[in-house]
């Protein structure tokens, strides 16, 4: 589950350093695809009885030593303290949530994030609201209802608990990167999964369970593979095209994360999620492919988790 990065404006793109544009799609393309194998490896039968704490504590140590020798620019301010806090608490709740339900509940409740990012940038922020988000409020809580209608029917309901969570905690991170756009990202992401690492490490104390054999390979590439690398693709890639366009990119990760689960491990996933996903996929794609054919709307936020 990656971070959102700050968005870049059509001015910064064409000020940034020149990326070819097919090029930098691809790279965002990529690392979305990248991003969406996180099931595929939180599912896998050789973390059969971990938490998603313990996971979310070697994910990060790999990724931090990937992406800590890529810092450039390193800076402070105050809004990476509860930026870094709440992406450690996105972090686990989002694979508590893997773990404990369905691949497809977990990342599309995450998904949630830019109904939590409108109410407050409108609510607190006085934020200009625009006709297609109401169209993501509508869509959005109806499919959150139908997950939560049928999940609290029969599966796990404390899945849906940790995911809706999840949404929130990446909401709030989104929020904090919003004050620190003049930032590296590459520093933010290695900051915010150092910090991560410390949080979740009362996890690896506190488990029996410590990695051998074939696990190292397993955790070096859901660190390495499906967290570090997609970051510095994606940075990169956000060089040249705008925020709303990476967010229609992105959508391709919530889209494969079932995908990956079903085809790698066999995990079904049942109609009440995929029209729950399907509404929140719809109002996800009103809000950012509109927001290609109107650019001067402005988009929240650029995909990441």
């Amino acid at each position: 589950m990656p971070t959102p990065l700050p968005k870049i404006t059509s001015e910064d793109s064409v000020a940034a350093a020149p990326v070819n544009l097919w090029l930098a799609r691809t790279m965002i393309f990529v690392a979305a695809a990248l991003w969406s194998t996180s099931g595929f490896f939180a599912k896998a039968h050789l973390f059969d009885g971990w938490s998603g704490g313990l996971l979310a504590f070697w994910r990060a140590v790999f990724a931090a030593g990937m992406l800590i020798p890529f810092v450039r620019r390193p800076a402070w301010s105050p809004w990476l303290i509860p930026m870094v806090f709440c992406f450690a608490a996105m972090n686990w709740t989002y694979l508590t949530a893997l773990k404990q339900g369905l691949a497809a509940t977990a990342i599309w409740l995450q998904m949630t994030a830019p109904l939590w990012v409108l109410l407050v940038g409108v609510l607190v922020f006085h934020e200009a609201f625009h006709r297609r988000d109401a169209l993501l409020i509508g869509f959005g809580a109806l499919g959150v209802l139908v997950i939560l209608l049928f999940e609290l029917r029969g599966a796990n309901p404390f899945s849906v608990v940790y995911g809706l969570a999840s949404g929130v905690c990446y909401a709030a991170v989104v929020i904090c990167l919003r004050q620190l756009r003049g930032m590296d990202a590459v520093w933010m992401a290695a900051l915010n999964l150092s910090v991560t690492a410390v949080c979740m490490s009362p996890f690896l104390f506190a488990s029996a369970e410590s990695p051998s054999g074939g696990q190292w390979l397993y955790l070096a590439a859901f660190g390495i593979l499906q967290m570090a690398i997609p970051y510095v693709l994606f940075a990169h890639g956000l060089r040249a095209i705008t925020g709303h366009e990476a967010g229609g990119i992105g959508l391709i990760e919530p889209v494969l994360v079932p995908v990956w689960t079903y085809l790698a491990w066999g995990e079904q996933v049942t109609w009440p999620i995929i029209c729950g996903a399907s509404l929140i996929f719809v109002g996800l794609a009103l809000r950012y492919l509109g927001a290609l054919r109107y650019p001067s709307v402005r988009g929240y936020y650029s995909t990441r988790d």
